[in-house]
């Protein structure tokens, strides 16, 4: 038990449980900001309304579901964007670089 106490203890284990607990928290915030704010402005700007991720592209027989995709890549961005500024502002950044 001495041992791996001593392992979650040097090798910040709580912490990284920590923030990934809290990842999934920001990635459910992000997912209602894309899905309840940026897509309907974005429906609005390209003359879709309703559900982005429902747009399609129908080519022969084919069905191209791009809204899907769509609103993956903005969830991702935002996302990146949201982590970028986070580590930015608290400056985590520097943490590992020699000084």
């Amino acid at each position: 038990m001495k041992g791996f106490l001593e392992f979650v203890r040097t090798q910040g284990v709580v912490g990284l449980a920590v923030g990934f607990i809290l990842g999934g928290s920001v990635s459910n915030v992000v997912k209602s900001l894309v899905n309840d704010i940026i897509n309907p402005v974005l429906g609005i700007i390209l003359g879709a309304t309703g559900d982005l991720t429902e747009k399609s592209l129908t080519v022969g027989s084919a069905n191209i579901m791009y809204g899907n995709f769509l609103n993956t890549t903005i969830d991702f961005i935002v996302i990146a964007l949201v982590v970028y500024f986070g580590v930015k502002k608290l400056g985590l950044d520097k943490l590992d670089k020699p000084k």
